[in-house]
């Protein structure tokens, strides 16, 4: 399995959408080339703001932009947007349901930078606010098509977003749909529902099962908020052995969360296994070590897949396709964190 790896697919592209827009504007804490907006800060210089490290500041200068009828666009790391100003999130941004858009990136064990730039349970929190719209992206189209959706929405976005070297796994002219998954295969064994980073590792599981007459019915969502997708809940309805999720986050409040209250609500009579982070804070380390350390792999995937239909497949992990690392010192990241 091989796809394409395209360098900084946010970068130019958001220039570009930007050209036309002069109601959009950035405003970033203190990472500007590291959210891939130091180019655009060059070309629209007296639309950009740089708040400096102070989240708290940078939320409530938001919330008075999109009252005068700016749209701001806020680039930082994923966890700087929803720990530290949390309370300026929830009563300055979303109560009044103004159009701010969080761009989140880093989310997840995707930083070696440990616990203080992992965002483990964004998911969780952003989920339990009203108003908020969360959307997460999955590949280098996604990453260029989720402006457009964003955009539109009438009301505050919350994105986890991509930066540096960031995989091609759908074709340019399958854009992001808006409440709507991607179905990327499909049977009736199990159901396999995944989003961000955690679809790509779970296709190199997917065919080897399939290979052992595995039915999978694989979904990839984008959309984490609302969570009322026909597509996602008719594929709940048809699998016979259960349902296995896989998320870039904490097993509590995320997608998994998500599945289990539709399965409740619906009366599913079938078991759920969540991939994820298991209760627990990570720790500094490289992405590939954290997912296989915590069970976020492919071959956790095979583990559940085993579990729920009560055999072995057998599958080694020679036969699960290597893994593609990007060196936190790749040319196309600003910085290693």
């Amino acid at each position: 399995m091989s796809y394409e790896i395209v360098s900084r697919p946010h970068e130019q592209n958001f220039i570009d959408w930007s050209k036309d827009k002069p109601e959009v504007l950035v405003l970033t804490a203190d990472l500007t080339n590291s959210c891939e907006v130091g180019r655009w800060r060059d070309i629209y210089p007296d639309r950009y703001f740089s708040m400096g490290m102070a989240e708290q500041n940078m939320l409530g200068m938001a919330a008075g932009l999109a009252r005068e009828g700016f749209e701001p666009w806020l680039h930082t790391f994923a966890v700087f947007l929803y720990r530290r100003p949390l309370d300026q999130l929830q009563m300055s941004i979303a109560y009044p349901s103004l159009k701010v858009r969080l761009m989140g990136f880093l989310p997840g064990i995707m930083t070696p930078g440990g616990v203080t730039h992992q965002a483990i349970e964004d998911v969780a929190v952003m989920r339990s606010i009203p108003n908020m719209t969360i959307l997460e992206v999955g590949d280098a189209t996604e990453a260029e098509s989720i402006l457009d959706i964003a955009h539109a929405i009438d009301g505050p976005v919350y994105i986890r977003a991509l930066r540096g070297e960031v995989s091609r796994i759908f074709p340019k002219n399958e854009p992001f749909k808006f409440n709507t998954a991607r179905i990327l295969s499909t049977g009736s064994d199990i159901t396999l529902i995944t989003s961000g980073i955690m679809t790509e590792e779970a296709l190199r599981a997917v065919p080897l099962l399939q290979e052992k007459g595995v039915g999978i019915t694989h979904l990839h969502v984008s959309t984490l908020k609302p969570f009322t997708d026909p597509i996602v809940i008719k594929a709940l309805e048809t699998a016979k052995y259960g349902v296995i999720t896989m998320e870039n986050h904490s097993i509590i409040g995320g997608i998994g969360s998500a599945v289990a209250e539709l399965m409740a609500e619906s009366g599913s009579g079938v078991a759920l296994k969540r991939i994820g982070l298991k209760d627990t804070y990570a720790h500094g380390a490289s992405q590939k070590y954290l997912m296989s350390e915590y069970g976020l792999d492919a071959k956790a995937l095979v583990g559940e897949v085993e579990k729920l239909m009560s055999q072995e497949f057998n599958i080694s992990e020679s036969e699960l396709v290597e893994v593609r690392t990007v060196s936190v010192h790749s040319s196309a990241k600003a910085e290693a964190l």
